[in-house]
């Protein structure tokens, strides 16, 4: 997963990206939105930089309900922004078994 993070202020910035997951279909009750993976960048004024996330399997895992850490298969949404309050970018991606 990536996305491409811009300063358009006019001066030198700051800013903590983080990725958030939620497992759409579940066996059992999960979080809404669960961090994931974040990354700190600094921006000079007008400069844009890359930043990619990589999801493990241990990432999409969950405690099932015979006690099983696994992954299941369906629809996982990815939410990207400044904070779980503050969310830019949206997408899914699914797990076939």
């Amino acid at each position: 997963m990536s996305c491409t993070v811009k300063n358009t202020g006019k001066r030198i910035g700051d800013e903590v990206v983080q990725l958030y997951l939620r497992d759409e279909i579940s066996s059992v009750t999960t979080y809404v939105k669960i961090l994931r993976g974040f990354e700190r960048i600094t921006l000079q004024p007008n400069e844009e930089k890359e930043v990619t996330f990589t999801l493990s399997p241990q990432d999409l895992a969950i405690w099932d309900k015979n006690m099983k850490f696994q992954v299941e298969p369906g629809t996982f949404k990815v939410m990207i922004g400044a904070s779980s309050k503050d969310i830019k970018l949206e997408g899914k991606f699914t797990i076939n078994k």
